[in-house]
């Protein structure tokens, strides 16, 4: 835990005062990566200030499920979509992640994710299962299912890797990056054994231009991880 006289107030939101570093300090979660059209990520990144890392034609899609247990912004359910990139005009090598959509079920993470990082959240129906040997992570609207991923609850293999990266955004119109730490689970999930259904809605039709439901190219899954969200910075 970051020592509280080394934090930095950031302002406060509905009687909860904001510092940082942020420490989350438990939460499970699944990341998978998936190939992708190029062409279709671009259209669905903003803006002009970001640009998706391409190889051959192709990008890096990456979704996030999470399942926060103890967190400074509430325990709450997560679904992060989006893409490699790289700040344009940024020095080579330099990149991060922009997250195009980030669902979450509850309304002051998502406040407070709008306002303090520029992360994009709205409220959504989400919800995560455990049942027979596997986790189910899904979102409705109205009723209907928009997403669901279906993966083996696969046991750590070792100790969770701790890793740094950029989370990249636009805070009041401007580019913007959060630096953060974050434990990534070390259970290996093969692609063949992930189940990817991709109903109705605009969230939906965004994923089959990416040409999904599909197998993931890589999955890894992570119980009772942390991280930590330093305060960001706003981009040249």
């Amino acid at each position: 835990m970051t020592d509280q006289a080394q934090q930095t107030v950031w302002g406060e939101i509905e009687g909860t005062t904001i510092t940082f570093p942020m420490e989350v300090e438990r939460f499970d979660a699944a990341t998978f990566t998936f190939t992708v059209p190029a062409d279709a990520a671009r259209a669905l990144l903003p803006g002009s200030s970001f640009e998706v890392l391409e190889a051959d034609g192709t990008a890096q899609f990456v979704v996030a499920l999470c399942d926060y247990h103890e967190n400074p912004w509430g325990d709450y359910l997560e679904i992060n979509l989006g893409f490699l990139v790289r700040a344009v005009d940024a020095p080579e090598g330099e990149t991060g992640s922009f997250v195009y959509r980030m669902p979450v079920d509850q309304a002051f993470t998502c406040r407070a994710g709008n306002e303090v990082m520029g992360f994009p959240k709205t409220v959504e129906d989400l919800s995560v299962t455990h049942d027979d040997g596997r986790v189910t992570f899904a979102m409705h609207a109205d009723g209907d299912l928009v997403l669901a991923l279906s993966f083996p609850d696969a046991p750590a293999a070792g100790t969770p890797e701790r890793v740094e990266t950029e989370s990249y955004s636009y805070l009041d119109g401007r580019p913007y990056s959060t630096r953060l730490s974050m434990d990534l689970g070390t259970g290996f999930i093969d692609g063949a054994d992930v189940t990817v259904e991709v109903g109705s809605g605009p969230v939906a039709d965004e994923l089959r231009t990416l040409g999904l439901p599909k197998a993931p190219d890589f999955g890894a899954w992570g119980r009772d991880l942390s991280a930590t969200f330093e305060l960001g910075r706003p981009l040249a």
